[in-house]
């Protein structure tokens, strides 16, 4: 499968946006298109899976190390995959967009804001292309997106001024509906306010489809896809997973590993569900703070008290610790039940609390890890966690966080609650079934 990075001159550039357009313009072209995203994001895919009609990958050197994220890459499906990269081209510590492209040997085309430039645009454009190569860097910027550029003459300065080592990709037009509201943890989810189809259309006409797919490229060291085959049989474990508007911050990657050794039984607590017979309980990360009153009427919770004390194993990732935390204060100073598993009160802030790469090393045995070794995931919460003078931890903190800056992962019974995000690459997700 070919593929392409859109990468951007900084955040905030517009590089969703243009993600959207070039697989809407794709789609028309008659492509399938598989969508992914450099770093540790939820919400992007959201929109990019709304769009595809597929769910978007997720690549991060951090969690998944080189091999890890050639392996995701190689599970997509499609003619060509579009990579939305993270922040600046260059940014980030552990995995940048310009990291991603490197490991997989695939050409950027980058996003370039030019509501107020013209041929700055071609100069802001080669001084990212120079820098690779002065920085030592494989990275390929092959390609120009100007975002926010009017039609005409302005489009017109943009084009003439590139190089020809700089292919001119497109323009998207200014359109106060090209954007996404915002809350705590960024934008809305692709479910909630989705890109209106109209702009959308229009920002895909002013791509030029066929000089995408030049550029694209087979990526290097991706190894053959696979039949995945759906495994079958009574005797496998089950694992209920929470689904639902609280509970929605989950990589594709992680309900496949988990369907590999394991029958899946989605619930969605905040609707009502009670919790399905099972094995062992995954509760991803999400917005719980945004539905606390319909969780703590949830008979889910209950169930989950009880399950956890009769020794099912349990998982609580982020949104998954404040659930079965003893309770949980908003925004707002409404204190609602959670399912008390765990000796911990939880409070939202106005400001984020923690927002980075993690690396944990496990102080005790816990579902995800044997004692002394590490896991590597991500961190983005605006709660704080006041916990029992006796809880135990699971791990210390080597990077990061965690929840009280030098402790992660509370544990009870053999139920686990952290801030930290993982990656099936991690191995956390072998070992949880392994636990089972």
């Amino acid at each position: 499968m070919k593929g392409v990075v859109l990468g951007g001159v900084r955040s905030g550039v517009g590089k969703t946006v243009a993600t959207l357009a070039a697989i809407r313009a794709l789609d028309g072209a008659g492509r399938a298109v598989q969508p992914a995203k450099a770093g540790p994001d939820f919400i992007d895919p959201s929109h990019h899976e709304r769009v595809a009609g597929r769910p978007s990958r997720t690549l991060d050197l951090w969690l998944q190390g080189a091999d890890g994220l050639r392996r995701n890459y190689a599970r997509g499906e499609g003619d060509v995959c579009v990579v939305e990269g993270v922040m600046g081209l260059y940014d980030g510590d552990g995995s940048s967009t310009a990291a991603v492209a490197e490991a997989l040997d695939l050409p950027v085309v980058l996003v370039v804001d030019a509501s107020a430039g013209m041929e700055s645009v071609a100069a802001t454009a080669l001084g990212f292309r120079a820098y690779a190569e002065r920085a030592g860097r494989d990275v390929d910027v092959a390609g120009v997106i100007a975002q926010r550029a009017h039609g005409g003459r302005h489009e017109d300065g943009i084009r003439d001024a590139l190089p020809d080592e700089l292919a001119y990709v497109g323009r998207i037009p200014p359109n106060d509906e090209l954007s996404v509201p915002e809350r705590h943890l960024g934008l809305h989810m692709g479910a909630e306010s989705p890109v209106p189809e109209d702009a959308l259309d229009a920002a895909a006409e002013g791509l030029r489809t066929e000089r995408l797919l030049d550029i694209a490229c087979d990526p290097t060291g991706v190894p053959e896809p696979t039949e995945r085959a759906e495994p079958t049989g009574d005797d496998r474990p089950r694992v209920a997973v929470a689904r639902d508007d609280a509970f929605r911050f989950l990589y594709p990657a992680t309900v496949e590993r988990l369907r590999e050794r394991a029958v899946v039984e989605p619930f969605a607590p905040t609707a009502g569900d009670p919790l399905p017979p099972c094995d062992g309980v995954y509760l991803p990360g999400g917005y719980p703070e945004l539905h606390a009153a319909d969780l703590a009427r949830s008979p889910a919770l209950d169930d989950l008290a009880a399950a956890a004390a009769e020794g099912v194993p349990v998982l609580g990732e982020c949104g998954g610790l404040m659930a079965l935390a003893e309770s949980l204060t908003t925004a707002e100073g409404e204190t609602h039940a959670m399912a008390g598993v765990l000796p911990a009160d939880v409070r939202m802030r106005d400001r984020y609390q923690a927002l980075d790469r993690v690396e944990l090393r496990a102080r005790r045995d816990a579902p995800t890890a044997v004692t002394g070794e590490t896991l590597r995931g991500h961190e983005f919460h605006y709660s704080t966690t006041d916990v029992a003078s006796d809880a135990r931890f699971a791990f210390d903190v080597e990077r990061g966080t965690g929840i009280d800056g030098d402790r992660e992962g509370l544990i009870e019974h053999r139920t686990l609650g952290t801030y930290c995000h993982v990656h099936p690459e991690s191995g956390a997700f072998d070992a949880f079934l392994d636990g089972l």
